[in-house]
């Protein structure tokens, strides 16, 4: 929080609140109440440093001044006044080192209070004190809602459900990957008889992929390159967010690698698409089993896909890259920077994400992210967890109230469609926010601002499933929910589209739709 004094008055420095348009609420970063405790503490410590140096000078010159004791006998115009000099120059040092240690004092001391504010505020939110106030504003987020088709959880309120009850957090956990509910309450006394206290939604994907339905445990998946192209990339956080877009109208599987020069040097860029429901377990690795390796298994096979296509692309040991994923995509993408392997490889510099629940993944050193969280989406929330406030990690709530656009399937509700995080996306770029504008400036410092770049389109294949045991287990059945504002799809084909010679075939152009491409699907 920046600190202002009343202008030429010489009054005492009071706090000024972040300026808000009320379209963003931006948590994290520079700006953010961790990172302002710890600069407090790194200001504490350095003035106590300070006041133990000052400390030393001035018991130096007290030993000097020691040294002359025999002369303040003499005659003023000799020694005398040398001691009486030293001994004044002794005292306004130690009257600096007194200030010091008072600084220090009150540094320390305003950290504190911050530090047990914060604590208290979590503890309330652990405790679900505030479920009153919480259910108050989920009543108002209803009611801005005109259309009952709108009428859903927002993030916060998701959060606080999901964190509050393992039975919920597993109704929660059924909705993301379609599948009944019973295998679902299975997982949960599973997990709570294997000693799992609270609520952990990662837990109990793990536990139901593994224990009640392995038909959906996650399998090897393998990168095939279907071709390159150049394009005119627009490399801002809503031009990235627009290629996530772009990928997903390609057809089930497909990601994109694309590498920039910026400074003299190579960065790569991976874009990650959302959900693509149909064929559940089947080879697209982004169906909503894919969620499940994204939640319980940190995108495991997924992960090792994206490093070979990275090769595959060019891109070399120690190259900066930056992992850009909306929804499910921005899970693996998130994944990526608590990936060893990943990390041992790449130098993993940025995360983009747009209505993801990546709030449990710990980034790894040295990553930064971008988080775009939308009030009226559920899914972010649906993890149970909030995104942790700190330097590195910036996440950006929309607040603006959006609606299905008529005649267009709600699907999870407007919040979480990608036309509404794109305009989000520009809405950061335009921010003054200090968090924002530091992050966004990280950003552009990796890909640089845009302008001609290379692309090239892979789709991940997912291994066949293995022989069928004796033994049937239960499948998802009908009511699956559909994933970000589309229709259900037919089965996809098992064999995955090649094209042939390397050439552009599929890639985009750089517009919003290119040569190519199928049309463009509603988000």
């Amino acid at each position: 929080m920046a600190e202002a004094a009343p202008g030429g008055s010489g009054g005492q420095l009071r706090p000024v609140e972040p300026v808000s348009d009320g379209v963003l609420s931006v948590r994290g970063g520079v700006g953010g109440i961790s990172f302002q405790l710890e600069e407090l503490d790194t200001g504490a410590r350095e003035l106590d440093a300070l006041a133990r140096d000052l400390a030393v000078v001035e018991l130096g010159i007290y030993r000097v001044w020691e040294s002359l004791g025999s002369y303040q006998r003499d005659d003023p115009s000799s020694g005398a006044e040398a001691l009486t000099a030293v001994w004044e120059g002794q005292r306004s040092v130690a009257s600096v080192r007194e200030e010091m240690d008072r600084l220090a004092g009150g540094v320390r001391a305003c950290q504190l209070e911050y530090s047990a504010a914060e604590t208290a505020n979590l503890l309330i939110t652990q405790l679900h004190w505030d479920a009153s106030w919480l259910w108050g504003r989920q009543v108002v987020d209803l009611g801005l809602a005109p259309d009952w088709r709108d009428w859903r959880p927002n993030t916060a309120s998701t959060e606080a459900i999901a964190s509050s009850d393992p039975v919920v957090a597993g109704t929660i956990l059924a909705a993301l990957l379609g599948v009944r509910q019973s295998p679902v309450d299975a997982a949960v006394k599973m997990a709570l008889a294997s000693g799992m206290t609270g609520s952990s939604v990662p837990t109990l994907a793990r536990t139901l992929l593994d224990r009640v339905l392995p038909g959906l445990k996650p399998r090897p998946v393998r990168a095939l390159k279907e071709g390159s192209a150049d394009i005119d990339l627009d490399a801002s956080p809503a031009g990235l967010l627009a290629r996530a877009g772009e990928v997903e109208d390609a057809g089930p599987g497909q990601i994109e690698v694309i590498q920039t020069t910026s400074g003299g040097r190579d960065a790569f860029i991976v874009i990650i698409p959302g959900t693509q429901p149909g064929n559940t377990g089947g080879p697209n690795p982004f169906d909503e089993a894919g969620i499940g390796e994204a939640l319980g298994y940190g995108s495991e096979y997924t992960a090792g896909a994206i490093r070979a296509a990275l090769r595959e692309a060019g891109a070399e040991a120690g190259d900066q890259v930056v992992a850009v994923g909306y929804s499910q995509g921005g899970i693996h993408a998130m994944n990526l920077s608590q990936d060893r392997a990943f990390l041992a490889e790449y130098n993993l510099k940025y995360v983009l994400t747009a209505g993801s629940p990546v709030g449990a993944i710990s980034p790894g050193p040295g990553v930064s992210s971008l988080h775009l969280e939308h009030r009226q989406d559920w899914v972010p929330g649906s993890e149970g967890l909030p995104n942790p406030d700190t330097r590195d990690r910036v996440t950006v709530t929309l607040n603006g109230l959006v609606r299905t656009p008529p005649g267009e399937d709600a699907g999870l509700g407007p919040g979480h469609r990608l036309t509404n995080y794109e305009a989000g996306a520009r809405a950061v770029a335009a921010s003054p926010d200090p968090s924002l504008v530091a992050s966004t400036a990280l950003l552009a410092g990796v890909v640089g601002a845009g302008g001609t770049a290379k692309v090239t389109r892979f789709q991940l294949v997912r291994a066949p499933k293995p022989p069928a045991s004796a033994r049937q287990l239960p499948m998802p059945g009908p009511g699956r929910i559909v994933l970000p504002g589309q229709s259900p799809q037919p089965e996809s084909r098992a064999e995955p589209r090649m094209v042939s010679g390397g050439g552009a075939a599929g890639v985009s152009g750089g517009g919003r739709r290119g040569a190519g491409l199928p049309p463009a699907k509603s988000r």
